[in-house]
């Protein structure tokens, strides 16, 4: 918490809060890693726009740590300096549609328990080490792959692993697979997504709309 004057000399308290974002290429979206408050052009940007004219009350400070290709293992291997060091307030985690199309792209799918092993540690190191809010985003994907019933299958594995993780440790849950599976059955994909992994603007724009929906009475 800090203080500010406002134009009656009265003392107003402004509310201080630190959020990251963890997660892939859909959360990296572009940022420049060297540039460390850089947010990238997805949906971290539009959401946090979003926020500040929302709550303009509050004093937020926005991290963007989505790293393009990264597994589960991946977060779990650099958590300790691209999140516990940076103690924030709030952590945001979209993972896991690497941990699907490896099998497609890397021939290294990603084991069911494999994927819930390494994602607990994330959130039991959070605990142990943070007092933070979490919130949890499930993986999506529009299918636009050779083997589509296989992909379906990993992909409810790791959808059903997050949401029983978001259970387990109380966290906020943003469905994003139900809430693309709604609107690709009333639009053309393409609008959303054109390679079936990685949103356009208009599905970055649909994923920040989701997240203040589902945030904003938390912060």
């Amino acid at each position: 918490m800090s203080e500010i004057k406002n134009n009656n000399t009265q003392y107003t308290t402004v509310q201080s809060i630190k959020i990251l974002f963890q997660g892939d290429s859909i959360t990296e979206a572009y940022r420049v890693h060297s540039c460390s408050d850089d947010l990238g052009k997805g949906y971290v940007l539009h959401l946090t726009q979003m926020l500040n004219t929302q709550f303009s009350e509050k004093h937020f400070t926005f991290l963007n740590r989505g790293v393009g290709g990264d597994k589960v293992t991946d977060l779990k291997n650099r958590w300790q300096k691209d999140c516990l060091d940076l103690k924030p307030d709030l952590i945001s985690i979209l993972i896991g549609i690497n941990d699907v199309v490896g099998r497609y792209f890397w021939s290294k799918p990603t084991p069911s328990a494999n994927f819930e092993n390494d994602y607990r540690i994330l959130l039991e190191q959070i605990n142990d080490n943070l007092d933070a809010k979490i919130v949890l985003l499930t993986p999506f994907m529009d299918f636009k792959t050779s083997n589509v019933l296989t992909h379906k299958i990993f992909l409810k594995q790791k959808i059903n692993t997050v949401k029983k993780l978001s259970r387990e440790f109380n966290t906020t849950l943003i469905p994003l697979d139900e809430l693309f599976k709604k609107v690709i059955t009333k639009s053309e994909p393409n609008i959303w997504s054109t390679d079936g992994v990685h949103p356009t603007t208009k599905g970055h724009r649909l994923i920040a709309q989701s997240w203040i929906d589902t945030v904003k009475l938390h912060i």
